[in-house]
This record gives C-alpha cells, sequence and structure tokens, in this order.
C-alpha cells in the first residue's frame, strides 16, 4: 500500500483516480467485483481518449491476474504493476515549459535582470533603452572590444575572406589566420602547440570528453563554471566517471584522488580565476598533489588569460609553475569569439582527430581570429593596460567596502558586492539600473542560498569618473533600501550613519 501511495503522489493528474482504485484494490480484495464495475464505469465517464480506454483495460487486466496468485506473490506482482504503469504514463515534453512561470513574475514586477538589449557600445558606456549606462558588468576587461585596431582587423579579414568560413576544421574550414592564431598563443603561453575551437565553452565540451573515456577519471572543483562541469558530464556519459572536490581544498582534493584506482588516467580540472568570486585557484598545491597520484592537470584561464601572470599569461604564470594543459576564450579579454586550448604537441593532435566538438562544428570565424590575433598583439605591446584593469578594480573595492559594502577580497577584474537574497538582489539590480549603471546580478542556484550578488567587473578603459559613479550609485541605493551588503550568512545590514 505504501508502494502504491507513493507511485500515486507523482502521477499526473489524469491518472490519479485509476491508481487510486487499483491501490483501494490492494486492501479491498473482498470487494473486487463492485470495484470493478465502479472502476470501469467512472472511468470511460472520466476519459475519453483511447490511449486513456487502453491504459484502463491493461489495469483491469492486471486485477484480474492479481486475483490468481497466492497471497506471498501478490505484494511483488503490485509493485510489477506500479512501476510498469509509472513509467507508462503519456508525459508531455513541453509541460514543464508550461509550468515555468518564475521568470515572468519577475519580469512582471519590472524587476529582471537578464537579456537586456544594449544598443551601441563604447566600452565603460553603452547604450540601453535610449540612455548611456556605465557598464559595470562586462568582461572585456582590457576594454579592447571598441579599439580601433581590433576593429579595422576583423574588417580586413571580411574583406579577405568573407563573413564564414563555412566548415569546420578538419574539412573546408581552416584558414591560414587559424593557423596563425595557434602559432601566436602557443608561443604566448609557451606551450607546444594549441588548438581553436568556435567557443570557449566548446573548448571545455571538446578537450574533456576528447580526453577522458572509458575507465578514466574527472575531478573537479564544486566551483568550477558550468562549461567543465558539462564537460565531465559528456565524457560521463561515455561511461568515464566524474567526481568533485570542496572548492580550492586540496586536502579534500587528496581525500578523492586517493579513492581512484591507480590504474586509472585522472584529469583534475580547475578554474584559474573563479568567474563569481574571482579568486584564483591554489595553484602550486593542487599540482603537488597532482604528481602525487599521477593525475594531469587542466587549467581554465577564461578570467586569467590576459589578466593575471606575466604580461597576462594566466594562472601557472601568476605562480612561476607549469600545467599541463590550459584552455580559455577569446571572448574576455581579447575583445572577439573562440576558445583555445594548448599542451603538449602529441595531445592536441590527439583531439584534433578524436573531438567532436571540433570535428563535427564550423571553425571560428576570419573577424573573430583577427580580431583575437589584433589584440594579441596590443596586449603584447602594452602590458600596462593589465596594471591599469588591476588598479580600476582595487579602487573600486576599496571605494565600496568604505562606503559599507560586504566586497568578497580579490586580485582580478572581479569585484563581488554581496547583497543577501535573491529579493535583495533584485532590488538592487533595477534600483543601480535606474541610476544609469549596469552590474550583474547572480542568484541562486549559481550561488549559494542567502549569497546573492551584484557582480561588478571592471576594464582598463574605465576612468575615475565611472568608477566613482559606480560608487555613488551604491552608496545612494544602500541608503534608499535601508541596507548596504551582507554578514557572512547572508542576513542584511543595516545602514551605519
Amino acid at each position: 500500500m505504501i508502494s502504491a501511495t507513493l507511485f500515486f503522489v507523482v502521477l499526473p493528474q489524469e491518472r490519479v483516480r485509476p491508481f487510486l482504485l487499483y491501490t483501494l484494490h490492494l486492501k479491498y480484495d473482498a470487494v473486487l467485483r463492485v470495484k470493478r464495475i465502479i472502476f470501469f464505469a467512472h472511468c470511460f465517464s472520466e476519459f475519453s481518449h483511447f490511449t486513456d480506454k487502453l491504459y484502463i483495460v491493461l489495469l483491469s487486466k492486471m486485477i484480474d491476474i492479481s486475483t490468481t496468485l497466492r497471497h506471498k506473490h501478490r505484494f511483488f506482482f503490485h509493485v510489477a504493476v506500479l512501476l510498469f504503469f509509472a513509467r507508462s504514463v503519456l508525459v508531455d515534453l513541453f509541460q514543464k515549459c508550461i509550468e515555468f512561470t518564475r521568470a515572468d513574475e519577475v519580469k512582471a514586477l519590472d524587476m529582471y535582470p537578464y537579456f537586456r538589449a544594449v544598443q551601441e557600445n563604447e566600452g565603460p558606456l553603452v547604450m540601453m533603452e535610449g540612455r548611456k549606462v556605465v557598464m559595470a558588468g562586462s568582461n572585456n576587461y582590457l576594454g579592447l572590444t571598441g579599439h580601433p585596431r581590433v576593429r579595422e582587423a576583423a574588417k580586413r579579414a571580411i574583406d579577405k575572406y568573407g563573413t564564414s568560413c563555412s566548415g569546420s576544421r578538419y574539412l573546408t574550414g581552416t584558414i591560414d589566420l587559424h593557423n596563425e592564431l595557434e602559432a601566436r598563443f602557443a608561443k604566448f603561453l609557451g606551450y607546444e602547440s594549441v588548438l581553436l575551437y568556435s567557443t570557449g565553452y566548446q573548448t571545455a565540451l571538446g578537450a574533456i570528453s576528447g580526453l577522458v573515456q572509458r575507465g578514466d577519471y574527472i575531478i573537479s572543483d564544486k566551483e568550477n563554471h558550468a562549461c567543465i562541469v558539462n564537460g565531465a558530464l559528456l565524457a560521463k556519459g561515455a561511461t568515464a566517471d566524474f567526481v568533485r572536490y570542496k572548492h580550492n581544498d586540496m586536502v579534500d582534493l587528496e581525500r578523492v584522488l586517493a579513492k581512484i584506482p591507480d590504474t586509472a588516467g585522472k584529469l583534475i580540472v580547475t578554474d584559474g580565476v573563479f568567474s563569481v568570486t574571482g579568486s584564483i585557484v591554489n595553484l602550486p598545491d593542487l599540482i603537488a598533489v597532482a604528481k602525487k597520484y599521477g593525475a594531469r592537470v587542466l587549467v581554465d584561464d577564461a578570467h586569467a588569460t590576459g589578466i593575471i601572470g606575466k604580461g597576462g599569461r594566466g594562472t601557472a604564470s601568476h605562480y612561476g609553475l607549469e600545467a599541463d594543459m590550459t584552455m580559455g576564450t577569446f571572448s574576455k579579454t581579447f575583445a572577439s569569439l573562440g576558445g583555445f586550448i594548448g599542451g603538449p604537441e602529441r595531445v592536441i593532435n590527439y583531439l584534433k582527430h578524436n573531438s567532436p566538438a571540433l570535428i563535427f562544428s564550423a571553425s571560428p570565424t576570419p573577424a573573430s581570429c583577427a580580431a583575437a590575433l589584433e589584440a594579441l598583439t596590443i596586449l603584447e605591446e602594452q602590458p600596462e593596460l593589465i596594471d591599469q584593469l588591476v588598479a580600476n578594480a582595487n579602487y573600486a573595492r576599496k571605494g565600496l567596502r568604505e562606503k559599507g559594502f560586504y566586497v568578497l577580497d580579490g586580485q582580478t577584474g572581479i569585484v563581488p558586492v554581496i547583497v543577501g537574497s535573491l529579493e535583495n538582489a533584485l532590488m538592487y539590480w533595477r534600483q543601480l539600473y535606474d541610476r544609469d549603471v549596469f552590474v550583474n546580478a547572480f542568484v541562486p542556484p549559481g550561488v549559494p542560498p542567502n549569497m546573492s550578488m551584484m557582480r561588478t567587473s571592471y576594464m582598463a578603459s574605465h576612468e575615475k569618473v565611472h568608477l566613482d559613479r559606480i560608487i555613488e550609485a551604491f552608496d545612494e541605493v544602500g541608503n534608499a533600501l535601508g541596507f548596504r551588503g551582507a554578514t557572512t550568512n547572508g542576513q542584511a545590514v543595516a545602514v551605519e550613519h
């Protein structure tokens, strides 16, 4: 009876009454004939669809069979019946879409912070809904998306190659710009070889699922970006194993590795700079643990390349180390679109021939490659852009803290301001936007409950007037709402006068 009741709870409404009758049958065998009459009369009056009628007939036949079994066998039969019908109910794939209304409810309150269109982009200032807004949420860290040289390079590439390569790298989609960009980045990062993908997200999917196969293990930090998680899940679907360790906790990483068979291949994947908080991985200890257990290390430097390390060479360079592999994106520092992975030539060659995300996807566009190449050239010529970025972020971090906000520590262009609950985040975002400042609202499940944040990020091209306006806007909103930030458990803190 308990088993039947559990299935009854999760069934769609159109299946509830037949199942209720069946569960009653389990308890009241003595009134089977009377119940069957009620069963048919009620169900055929309720349901007119053929599949519903067939469903009822099958259920009735099951009842007939159950009466011929000995009492000790009936329990197992009933469980089998309930499992069969629970799996056979008709479910509309789109039902969950129809029932998803959370975004609509927030939109109705005019507090929806996502999919806001930028009409013009001038770097620190953008046009949104017909007005100039200070952009404090872009990952355009060095401010190169609007750089004249980058724009001209993209235009020249279109004039020479057209707008698309119209094929995958494996077949007709490779142009000399791809080879040049791979060679330049291999030299810049200090790897034997580099391979391009069409997006940064695709890089993680393609590299992880291409390398880690049956019997291998992916070991991932719990706060890694979704592209790493989904790359690991894709590999898991091919019968690899996927395990995680506590965020930036090398003791827990060693605990996890110690449980993995020595005979298994092991790949530790971590963000270099974690995209939500801006914190940097403890790479020295991670590499030491990896070597102890014979694991390889892949660092995702999407938010690190061009930002930390010597001349912007990323996390390993930041610590004076070498990682087995580094992947990243062109969509942030390098003012373009696409992704890359660097490593030993034999590994990159293997991925070229065994990574479906590369083989079956159109190659990066000529304009994207040209823009990334020019952005890399500018970075190499003007490494002081990194110093300006860090100085701007530090200025904002210090100013926000002086105004009483709870700001996470960091050394990069990411400056998260914790505001507590989801409701707090939506109110803060709306009021900042009303004051012509755009930030990113990070809310659960992207962050832990009661740790919603205004994730601000800065550019080398921000000027003091922009930074001061961001700080002033936060101060005004804090006064208007009566709190500014949160304690470590996410509770709102009152304004201090």
